[in-house]
């Protein structure tokens, strides 16, 4: 039971990363490929009928987390307080960026909140990658079993370490990258404005090279600073699959070039990537710089009789969601080709 609530709570920031990533990604290329008052209006009509709808997963992520990991919520938010309030702050003005952009056709007006728009979306996502690398890179656990990471330290991979360092930094910077180009390839295929489309196509295309040299500088990387993702392959090798996966998507991805296969190839790359992210972290709830301070999943687990209460209230729950979701994209996604 304590597995197959890994693998949900996995599933679901999974599937945050790949639809709240392509709006993201969108918000990150916005500059690059709208130049026009009328182009940036088409830009963000991508994304309207989507982007809360798709946040949804984030809070999802967040209390199957707390439902299924009790001990480890609370540990979490509070050893990443500061992250946690920079992406509650950057979600509110992303927000308030597209919804107040169309209340005054006003140049200034609309400057200041396509600016908001594209940091908010940048350094969110950088946000984001930069906390995935501490989950994987491990952080300062006490003898508690707690932590607070400070924003950095002295920038290295040591036994103190703080959110930023060169590893960290190099797993956002990948994060952009990648979901820029996952954001590009969407609007290539959504896009109603053929200028913005075919720009799009052309950054995409542009972002191919370091979308394909920063994961692969990452994962070696991650094999040098973190034994625990050496031995996960090595234990469960079937689990190779995943880096297969992430892989095939991006070349299938490049080699479609635009057009729904190329996005589906998109999110499959970033799916993969991903699940390579929960098995290098897997079966620990908390990995630390020291290994022997870790922290196993099964130690911050919820007791089995809550595991599967939560387990019939949560499977409807989330197929609502779902459902929602589904019927969404399905109403408002017209693809070109």
């Amino acid at each position: 039971m304590i597995d197959l609530w890994f693998v949900l709570v996995c599933a679901v920031f999974a599937a945050y990363v790949v639809l709240d990533g392509y709006d993201l990604g969108a918000g990150i290329v916005a500059p690059f490929v709208a130049k026009t008052n009328e182009e940036k209006h088409a830009l963000l009509h991508t994304i309207l009928p989507f982007w809360d709808g798709n946040e949804v997963y984030l809070v999802t992520g967040g209390a199957t987390l707390y439902l299924a990991f009790p001990k480890l919520f609370p540990a979490f938010v509070s050893g990443f307080y500061l992250p946690v309030m920079i992406v509650l702050w950057l979600l509110a003005m992303r927000g308030i960026s597209i919804e107040m952009r169309h209340k005054y056709d006003l140049p200034l007006w609309n400057e200041l909140w396509d600016g908001g728009f594209f940091l908010a979306s940048a350094l969110l996502v950088l946000i984001f990658g930069a906390a995935m690398g501490n989950v994987i890179r491990g952080v300062t656990v006490d003898e508690h079993g707690e932590f607070f990471a400070p924003l950095w330290t002295n920038f290295g991979v040591g036994r103190e370490v703080g959110i930023l360092d060169w590893y960290t930094v190099l797993v956002g910077i990948t994060a952009v990258v990648l979901l820029a180009r996952h954001g590009a390839l969407r609007l290539a295929v959504r896009s109603e404005n053929q200028a913005v489309a075919e720009r799009a196509s052309g950054v995409a295309a542009q972002l191919f090279p370091p979308a394909v040299i920063l994961p692969a500088v990452a994962t070696f990387a991650t094999f040098r600073i973190q034994s625990n993702v050496a031995t996960g392959l090595h234990d469960r090798p079937w689990t190779a699959i995943f880096g297969i996966v992430a892989a095939a998507g991006l070349a299938v991805s490049s080699l479609a070039k635009k057009g729904e296969t190329a996005f589906r190839a998109s999110s499959a790359a970033l799916v993969g990537l991903f699940a390579c992210a929960c098995v290098g972290v897997y079966p620990y709830g908390l990995l630390a710089r020291d290994p022997q301070l870790s922290i196993l999943a099964r130690d911050v687990a919820a007791e089995p009789y809550g595991l599967g209460i939560g387990l019939v209230w949560w499977v409807p729950g989330m197929a609502l969601v779902i459902a929602y979701s589904t019927y969404a994209h399905r109403r408002f996604f017209h693809p070109k080709a």
